[in-house]
């Protein structure tokens, strides 16, 4: 499965440059709508993992506003905003959750369609997703 999501991240990735020339001095976090863009994003993207029975479960007992916060300042910084993402290292954060590449995949689709629905355009979607995706070994260590 890794190599399948290496495979289509890769993809996107290369595929990013015809997705109309963007503005290069753009930064992802500006593409992607900055603070409140990230916002939405954050907030569609938990709305589709409540919704999905693949993997509401690892969320059962997970302080959702926490979580929210957290993830929105995680990919402010990610994304070249202006925060400074203090939670604990991602391989910490996923320590002992038992995912599977199954659900590492149904994740990674949740945040798709949740992109999608803000319309963000193809090349910040993709440029996002080639960020995320080095966090795989981190994430699923030891799982």
């Amino acid at each position: 499965m890794f190599c399948r999501l290496a495979t289509i991240t890769m993809l996107l990735v290369g595929l990013s440059g015809f997705a109309g020339q963007q503005a290069t001095s753009s930064t992802l976090y500006q593409r992607l709508g900055g603070e409140a863009g990230i916002h939405d994003i954050v907030t569609h993207f938990l709305i589709n993992v409540a919704d999905d029975p693949r993997i509401v479960g690892y969320f059962a007992h997970t302080n959702i506003d926490h979580l929210a916060d957290s993830l929105e300042q995680y990919l402010c910084e990610l994304s070249d905003g202006p925060c400074t993402y203090e939670g604990p290292s991602m391989a910490r954060a996923h320590q002992h959750m038992g995912l599977t590449d199954a659900s590492f995949n149904a994740l990674v689709d949740n945040l798709q369609r949740a992109l999608m629905d803000q319309k963000i355009d193809v090349g910040a979607r993709n440029a996002l997703l080639g960020r995320l995706a080095p966090q795989y070994s981190d994430v699923m260590r030891d799982q």
